[in-house]
């Protein structure tokens, strides 16, 4: 049985708790705390699918530990986050400069100080910024200093599914999008 949130309509705007049908049926059941039988407060709208905090920002599609998600993502950037990372950079700096160059940087600072993390954040940041995400689960340069493989795990998931093709780089993104926006749909008329 999936619950579901109404909007009472009087003033205190908050959320109705009812038994019934899941108002969204792509989104996830709500946490609700057992003992009380009452929902978590969270900044996830359970009628649309989204997040979204006081600022209009958006939840990330994937959760910063959800890793496994992308198997073949999670063993790269585990044995070598360099190629994540550059893969990451170069579509967040929209091309310049490249993955091999970023990731080459970002080699370097992890050899000589082990500051790579400090490097990256600014990336999270700015990938925030162009897509309104949600500053979450805490501050960027924090949750690249303790977890920097899930950070960039969950920074590249986020780009996939966003449709960029993070093998390719910018530019060849940059024609297949191109590409698909030319293509005009075919007027018709549908008959049996």
């Amino acid at each position: 049985m999936y619950t579901s949130y109404e909007n009472t309509g009087n003033n205190n705007n908050a959320p109705k708790f009812t038994q019934g049908q899941h108002p969204h049926p792509s989104a996830p059941n709500p946490p609700t705390n057992i003992a009380q039988g009452q929902p978590y407060p969270s900044q996830y709208n359970y009628s649309t699918g989204r997040g979204g905090g006081s600022n209009g920002s958006t939840a990330w599609s994937t959760g910063l530990c959800h890793c496994c998600d992308d198997p073949a993502n999670c063993l790269v950037t585990t044995f070598c986050p360099c190629i994540t990372f550059g893969q990451i950079a170069e579509l967040v700096n929209r091309g310049e400069p490249g993955c091999a160059v970023s990731g080459t940087i970002y080699a370097i600072l992890m050899a000589f100080g082990g500051v790579a993390c400090l490097y990256s954040c600014f990336f999270r940041s700015r990938l925030r910024g162009q897509y309104g995400l949600d500053e979450s689960p805490s501050a960027d340069c924090l949750v690249h200093f303790c977890c920097e493989p899930c950070a960039l795990c969950q920074e590249y998931r986020e780009l996939k599914n966003r449709g960029l093709d993070m093998g390719i780089g910018w530019q060849a993104n940059m024609v297949r999008q191109s590409r698909v926006e030319t293509v005009a749909p075919t007027a018709g008329f549908m008959t049996r």
